[in-house]
C-alpha cells in the first residue's frame, strides 16, 4: 500500500511544481514509474481527470494566483511561462473555470486568494492535497481485493474464430455476426461455451470510436476454412496475469486499472501481444447484470 501512495504522490508533486517545464506524458509516466501505456488509465481512475485535465486545471489555478497576489506582472508573461500558446487560448481556458476573463478576475480577486490555495505541509506529513486521491487508491485495492482474484497463469495456444468491430459500440453486433455464423457452423450453442474479446488497440491512444476489437468464439482447432467477416485468430500460449471475478459491464475499467497496478507492483513487464477478456457467462441471463470474466494481460 505504501509504494502506491509514494508514487502518486510524488507525480502529483512534480506536476504541481512543474507547471512551466515538460508535462508530457513520458516525462509523468516516467516520473510515476509506471509505463506511458498503463499510467493515462491509472492516473485517470484515481484523480477522476485525464492527464491533460488536470495540467490545463492546474496551470489554471496557478495564473488566477498570479493574478491575484502578483499584481506587478503582466497578464502575457503570466500565461507564457504557463505555457499557454496566446491571450485568446488562455482568456477562454481561464473563463471556464472562473466565469470572468483574467483581467475581470484581477480587478476582483481578493488579497487573500492565495491562502485558499495553499496547501498545509506541517511536520512532513501528505499535504492534504493528495488525501483523496490516496482514498481512491485504497479503495480501489480494497474493491480488487473484494472482487478479482489475481493469479500469474500459463495459458495454451488458443484458436479463435473472430470478427473485427471497430468502436466500443460496435462489439455486440460483431459478436452477433459471430454467433449467427457459429449457430450455421454447429458451434453454438454448446456446453462451456467460451466467448472473448481481444483487443488490438489502446484507448490511451485511439478513440473509443476506432479503437479495434475482435470478437471472438473458443474453437476446438484451427479455423482453416473461414470467409466472409469471419477471420482465424490465435493467442499464443505463454505466461498471463490472470483477474478472474463476477462483475458487471460498469466494473471493466476498474478491473484492467486493477491488474496494471497489480503488475508493475509485482515487477511485471507486458509483452508485446495482446490482452484480452475471457466471458465465462452471459450478462444478460444474470439478475444483476453480473458475469465471471477472465481478464488477461500477456507478461514476459
Amino acid at each position: 500500500m505504501k509504494e502506491y501512495k509514494k508514487r502518486i504522490v510524488r507525480t502529483i508533486q512534480y506536476i504541481d511544481a512543474n507547471l512551466d517545464a515538460d508535462l508530457s506524458l513520458e516525462r509523468i509516466a516516467e516520473v510515476s514509474a509506471y509505463s506511458p501505456f498503463h499510467f493515462h488509465r491509472i492516473f485517470k481512475l484515481i484523480t477522476g481527470e485525464t492527464l491533460q485535465n488536470y495540467i490545463i486545471r492546474k496551470k489554471t489555478e496557478r495564473s488566477a494566483f498570479f493574478l491575484a497576489v502578483k499584481k506587478e506582472m503582466e497578464i502575457k508573461d503570466i500565461y507564457f511561462d504557463l505555457g499557454f500558446s496566446n491571450h485568446s487560448v488562455f482568456s477562454k481556458t481561464f473563463k471556464k473555470y472562473y466565469g470572468l476573463p483574467p483581467s475581470e478576475f484581477r480587478k476582483k480577486a481578493p488579497e487573500t486568494f492565495h491562502k485558499i490555495l495553499q496547501t498545509d505541509r506541517k511536520n512532513g506529513q501528505v499535504d492534504t492535497v493528495f488525501s483523496q486521491y490516496i482514498c481512491n487508491i485504497e479503495n480501489l485495492l480494497n474493491w480488487t481485493t473484494m472482487n478479482l482474484k489475481i493469479e500469474v497463469k500459463e495459458l495454451p495456444e488458443m484458436n479463435l474464430a473472430a470478427v473485427m468491430s471497430l468502436g466500443i459500440a460496435n462489439v455486440e453486433p460483431s459478436f452477433n455476426v459471430l454467433i449467427d455464423w457459429a449457430k450455421m457452423k454447429n458451434l453454438f450453442p454448446r456446453e462451456n461455451i467460451k466467448m472473448l474479446s481481444v483487443y488490438h488497440d489502446s484507448f490511451k491512444v485511439t478513440p473509443p470510436d476506432k479503437v479495434r476489437i475482435h470478437a471472438c468464439l473458443l474453437l476446438d482447432q484451427k479455423l482453416e476454412d473461414s470467409k466472409g467477416e469471419v477471420f482465424s485468430e490465435t493467442i499464443d500460449a505463454g505466461r498471463f496475469i490472470v483477474g478472474n471475478g463476477e462483475v458487471t459491464l460498469n466494473d471493466f475499467e476498474q478491473c484492467w486499472v486493477s491488474l496494471f497496478l497489480w503488475m508493475n507492483e509485482h515487477n511485471y513487464s507486458m509483452r508485446k501481444a495482446f490482452p484480452f477478456e475471457i466471458y465465462h457467462s452471459n450478462f444478460k441471463e444474470h439478475p444483476e447484470g453480473k458475469m465471471i470474466v477472465d481478464f488477461c494481460i500477456p507478461i514476459q
